[in-house]
């Protein structure tokens, strides 16, 4: 709710998948240049109860399209439901694409085609039990897609999900920051573009561009201003490394593509023989987990080496890591500060929070507890 309140939203209100709130269009505007951690912004237009499928074919008939967009653009429509009583999602899909088309026909004689891989236009209609609503999307390509990633590898991290992660881990630029499992390098991009001020919708476009009351004037001073604030690229204390050459070039072909080459520190290395870059930080990773390797014995194997090396060589630094695999903090044998349930796409994660306490921290601790409970005399 963060980035929605910076915009100006009002009446903020959670629900499932979600948060419902209320703007005008500017809001809308500045929220997608600048939320780091939304997946899309939805228009809802239309909402009704209904019995069967004649009855949202009405609602949709009765909606205005063409006050929002153009006959000779192109449509997509996609439904999601939940406890819906219907037999056919994808019948209640064509029969809302059908009721734009005609609410076009009655009023202009044309209709908008179907483009099911690139629409110009995405309707999205969500269905539970009784009731139906409509929605235009306004973005588009998903938010998280910034719109210079590259390469890839396999099972990439949410530009969106790694942003929420260095939220909670109370990151801040001023900070050292280390990923060093970092795949494609999406942890270290958003970092690099939080450090310099980046808005992360500023290098791309928007769904709302394309509607007819979209106001270019506004948006384009949104845009300058984001662009003014920017900071100049500089080394910033982000360091990233991985095992695999593959990744590190994926990686160093996203952080160019972006600008971003000057403000990472970035080699190839294995976790669990290098140092830490410095002497404090906080590091944040997405280990091999579920389809990322071969077995289960592989990460019995590695989870034990995974947390002697963060013992041995990352005393003083706070470490997140997001696995879907519950046995993490056993194998790695760490008693996790926190953890925090968070979704990677469909799959259900924790992000596990260890603090590694510093060698004199744990001294003066142990030498603490020595005072406190002294070994008794022979």
């Amino acid at each position: 709710m963060e980035d929605l309140i910076a915009a100006g939203a009002a009446d903020l209100k959670q629900i499932p998948g979600g948060v419902h709130f209320l703007g005008e269009w500017p809001v809308c505007y500045f929220a997608s240049l600048h939320s780091r951690i939304a997946t899309r912004i939805l228009w809802r237009v239309a909402h009704a109860s209904y019995r069967k499928e004649d009855d949202i074919y009405h609602l949709a008939l009765a909606t205005p399209w063409p006050r929002w967009f153009f006959p000779e653009q192109t449509i997509r429509v996609d439904v999601n439901a939940l406890k819906s009583p219907l037999k056919s999602i994808d019948f209640v899909t064509l029969r809302i694409k059908d009721a734009i088309c005609d609410r076009f026909r009655r009023e202009s004689g044309k209709r908008p085609m179907v483009d099911r891989r690139e629409p110009e236009v995405r309707v999205q209609g969500f269905v539970s039990s009784d009731e139906c609503t409509l929605y235009l999307d306004t973005s588009g390509a998903p938010l998280y897609q910034r719109g210079f990633r590259q390469k890839t590898v396999d099972a990439p991290l949410k530009e969106n999900l790694a942003a929420g992660i260095l939220r909670l881990s109370g990151w801040q630029p001023d900070v050292p920051l280390f990923d060093p499992m970092c795949g494609s390098g999406t942890f270290l991009a958003e970092a690099a573009q939080i450090a310099l001020g980046i808005a992360p919708g500023a290098r791309r476009d928007f769904a709302f561009q394309r509607l007819r009351h979209f106001d270019a004037v506004l948006w384009n001073q949104l845009v300058d201003a984001a662009r003014s604030a920017e900071k100049p690229a500089r080394n910033t204390g982000i360091f990233g490394s991985d095992i695999s050459p593959v990744a590190v070039r994926a990686t160093l072909a996203n952080l160019d593509r972006a600008d971003l080459l000057p403000v990472v520190t970035l080699s190839s290395g294995d976790l669990l023989a290098i140092d830490a870059p410095a002497p404090g930080g906080i590091m944040v990773s997405n280990p091999p987990y579920g389809e990322r390797v071969s077995s289960d014995d592989e990460l019995a194997a590695f989870y034990p080496l995974l947390g002697s090396a963060l013992k041995r060589r990352f005393a003083g630094w706070n470490c997140y890591l997001l696995s879907a695999d519950t046995r993490l903090p056993k194998l790695v044998r760490l008693t996790p500060s926190k953890r925090t349930p968070l979704f990677n796409g469909a799959l259900e994660c924790r992000l596990y929070e260890f603090r590694m306490v510093a060698g004199t921290n744990r001294a003066t601790e142990q030498a603490r507890v020595a005072k406190q409970h002294p070994e008794p005399m022979g």
